[in-house]
């Protein structure tokens, strides 16, 4: 099977957040709710280890995250920050793990945020593939209001996102955005009344989780490419895994139901 990448491993105990599947989805929930959801050492570490087990499961075919209580993630513990120097940073790196377990996860990952998606808060769900917030929903970098800048990528993924003026409005300012003012700069997929985000998120991922899942895959390696070189050479990589797609069983009965005027059964052959 195509999405068997690595062996199972028994979970560790997890202290920092919930996982569970619900059919093909796989929902990590950020569960420090006394502390905003912040992301300290333990959580990037569990984060980790639970896309994993998700990356290596077939059943699972999208991921949705998301925060509990009355936050998605108010950004990095700054407790836990504070006294730290830049060799106690380079060394640890729990951060820098997290941004690329996200950011290069094999199956789609849908952000369903609600609250405060703040600092390294916005980074994750900006790491993810789409993102449904909720009304009332604050999203800004305001790690500027501390000394600081992004690290975990909102200087490059927000200005893809937003354009280089918006951008430069919210890091230097640490200004805040609403959740329409987000969708509106194309920052965020779709905005649902509050309280609604997972159960929207939950409805996107399902649709996404019927389509073949190598597919899935190959279309989220063209569009991150897309992202990060130019434009012929992404042409090139598009339409080599375009021509690699006729070698799998689901492009046949794809295009079979297609034909047959029926929904396809694809099974990541």
């Amino acid at each position: 099977m195509f999405f068997t990448f690595s062996a199972s491993q028994p979970s560790m105990e997890y202290q920092t957040i919930a996982v569970q599947e619900e059919g093909p989805l796989g929902i990590l929930t950020l569960n420090r709710p006394d502390a905003l959801n912040a992301l300290n050492r333990r959580m990037a570490t569990e984060i980790v280890a639970a896309l994993s087990d998700f990356e290596a499961k077939d059943a699972v075919r999208c991921v949705i995250i998301t925060g509990s209580g009355r936050t998605f993630c108010a950004g990095a513990d700054i407790r836990e920050m504070a006294d730290e120097s830049p060799v106690d940073m380079l060394r640890s790196e729990h951060l820098r793990a997290l941004w690329e377990k996200v950011g290069r996860f094999q199956k789609p990952i849908v952000a369903a945020i609600s609250g405060y998606a703040l600092g390294g808060g916005l980074e994750l769900a900006m790491c993810c593939d789409m993102i449904v917030a909720s009304e009332g929903t604050k999203l800004g970098q305001p790690e500027i209001n501390i000394g600081l800048i992004p690290g975990g990528g909102g200087t490059q993924r927000l200005l893809r996102a937003v354009g280089k003026y918006k951008a430069m409005e919210m890091i230097l300012t640490g200004s805040m955005i609403t959740a329409d003012e987000a969708r509106s700069c194309g920052l965020v997929n779709k905005v649902v009344q509050q309280g609604k985000s997972l159960e929207e998120a939950k409805g996107l991922a399902l649709e996404v989780a019927t389509k073949s899942p190598i597919a899935i895959s190959l279309a989220k390696k063209a569009v991150a490419r897309a992202e990060e070189e130019g434009l012929s050479d992404g042409l090139e990589f598009e339409r080599a895994l375009f021509y690699l797609l006729f070698a799998t069983k689901d492009r046949v009965e794809g295009m079979r139901a297609f034909l047959e005027k029926r929904k396809p059964d694809f099974t990541g052959e």
